[in-house]
């Protein structure tokens, strides 16, 4: 059966479909040894050989879900981009051909959630599947019901309107939100729209896993039926 190449190889744990479609666009891909750059191609996985960046790609035959509570300075990247960096692949053994579902810049920490399964990538990451990511933010000054009112309602981001679906007050500086769409440093642009700065960030919660008492650093096999 046929199927879109950029599916072929979020099903294959390598990314999500989103960066599988950057993969591609930018020259990464080759079906039977041809550079493929087009989006929308379809390829026959029992027959065609697709690699990314000269690496074979097949389907896994069994998935891994991985639970980390990563740490501050921790990046969440396969490559190192300084002298001494440590990956989340650093925290992880044998981890090397999971994806990250759902990424956190590197002045964050809590939960990540690493896996094989592309299917759950997609599910968890993307928008329109509504998958809640919960996080406490502490903020430098306080925000006032008319900041969180507006965060509530939208702020106009380069990608669109972001929202906030939850923020409520904990204690202090400190902050609960949920959102469903996760941009890239979303919550840090969304609170600068309302002229604040967030001064520490923490995942608790992706879909139904919650993070609970995990020290920073470790990590636990989990199942499919724990996260969604």
């Amino acid at each position: 059966m046929k199927e879109r190449l950029q599916k072929f190889i979020a099903g294959a744990g390598v990314s999500s479909r989103r960066r599988a479609e950057e993969l591609i666009t930018s020259g990464y891909v080759a079906v039977n040894g041809k550079i493929i750059t087009r989006l929308g191609t379809t390829i026959d996985p029992d027959h065609d050989k697709v690699t990314v960046n000269g690496r074979p790609v097949a389907r896994p035959t069994t998935h891994r879900y991985i639970a980390l509570n990563k740490p501050y300075a921790v990046v969440c990247s396969k490559i190192a981009q300084g002298r001494g960096e440590r990956t989340v692949y650093h925290l992880v053994p044998k981890s090397a051909d999971l994806a990250i579902a759902g990424r956190l810049d590197k002045d964050s920490e809590g939960l990540v959630i690493l896996t094989n399964d592309g299917d759950l990538v997609n599910r968890l990451t993307h928008p329109r599947y509504q998958h809640e990511k919960e996080y406490v933010v502490d903020t430098i000054k306080p925000l006032d019901d008319a900041a969180m009112n507006r965060l509530r309602r939208g702020v106009r981001l380069k990608e669109g309107l972001a929202v906030m679906d939850t923020i409520e007050h904990l204690h202090g500086h400190s902050f609960r939100v949920i959102i469903h769409q996760g941009w890239n440093r979303q919550i840090r642009r969304m609170i600068g729209e309302v002229r604040n700065d967030v001064v520490k960030l923490k995942r608790v919660r992706m879909g139904k896993y919650e993070l609970g008492t995990l020290p920073p650093g470790e990590w636990l096999e989990v199942k499919h039926s724990d996260i969604l």
